[in-house]
């Protein structure tokens, strides 16, 4: 009879220790630290008469506005993105692998170009968008696997104390190792939210795409545009903003998503030489 008690007893141990041992398994991660989850929406293409402009400054979303360098609005709706406290960047035009060169606009940066004309172009690109916080890549999937050339553009963004985001045109862009090495705060795009023709259903699943890539790793940036189809990427946007309340993903500028040296290393922050 006794055997029987300890082995009944034996047994209750072992199946009760499983679920202690890993019960830690069932926390969410993702709240233990009551970290909010962000997420950053950035629209490209903003300096030009195009569909989804007007849309976008009545819509109240805290979007990021990208604003292409010396059109013709520009100067005006980089303006008017401030005043409506959003922020802004510069969307640079950078030359690609393939495409018409009238997509880049004026004074693009491509290949052919002098180191001192490289460095003139970006310089004048950034002082002509006011208010501007930080730059993005428009197009460039030749220019952001060239070294050298980045190299140049990064060191005249952190001149101008600015930001960078990878628009992911490439799989081999230099720019996240370049801008780590340089010290300059930095993201790559992980969504694009649209496309030259999308409908709003497609910009809702995009957004959905990047809620999911946010709720897991607390953060996450997606582009869109405005353009042939702004007002489509206006209401798709829009139509997913329930469910970011929802799931509780707060829509910020992008800067706020950036790690700075402090963020990394703050025991030793204040003792940098720099």
């Amino acid at each position: 009879m006794k055997k029987v008690i300890l082995f009944i007893a034996l047994l209750t141990v072992l199946t009760y220790l499983p679920s202690q041992i890993f019960a830690k398994d069932n926390i969410s991660y993702e709240t233990s630290d009551n970290k909010p989850i962000r997420a950053a929406i950035i629209i490209d293409d903003f300096g030009g008469d195009v569909n989804g402009v007007d849309e976008f400054f009545a819509s109240k979303i805290p979007i990021t506005v990208a604003v292409m360098p010396f059109l013709k609005n520009s100067e005006e709706q980089a303006i008017k993105a401030h005043e409506l406290g959003l922020e802004v960047m510069l969307h640079l035009p950078l030359e690609p692998k393939k495409g018409k060169k009238s997509w880049l606009g004026p004074n693009p940066i491509t290949s052919d170009l002098s180191d001192d004309e490289v460095r003139k172009r970006v310089k004048a690109a950034i002082e002509s968008i006011p208010h501007v916080a930080g730059i993005n890549n428009h197009m460039g999937s030749k220019i952001v696997e060239d070294e050298k050339i980045m190299r140049i553009i990064l060191e005249v963004v952190k001149e101008h104390n600015l930001y960078v985001i990878d628009s992911g045109t490439s799989g081999k862009s230099v720019i996240p190792r370049l801008a780590e090495e340089m010290n300059i705060p930095w993201a790559t795009r992980d969504t694009f939210l649209d496309d030259t023709h999308s409908p709003s259903s497609h910009v809702y699943k995009q957004m959905l795409k990047m809620a999911k890539v946010a709720s897991k790793r607390g953060k996450a940036i997606g582009i869109g545009h405005v353009g042939i189809k702004g007002q489509e990427t206006v209401k798709g946007v829009q139509s997913a903003l329930p469910y970011f309340k929802e799931n509780g993903i707060e829509i910020v500028p992008a800067s706020h998503l950036l790690e700075t040296k402090i963020d990394k290393d703050p025991e030793n922050f204040w003792n940098a030489d720099e």
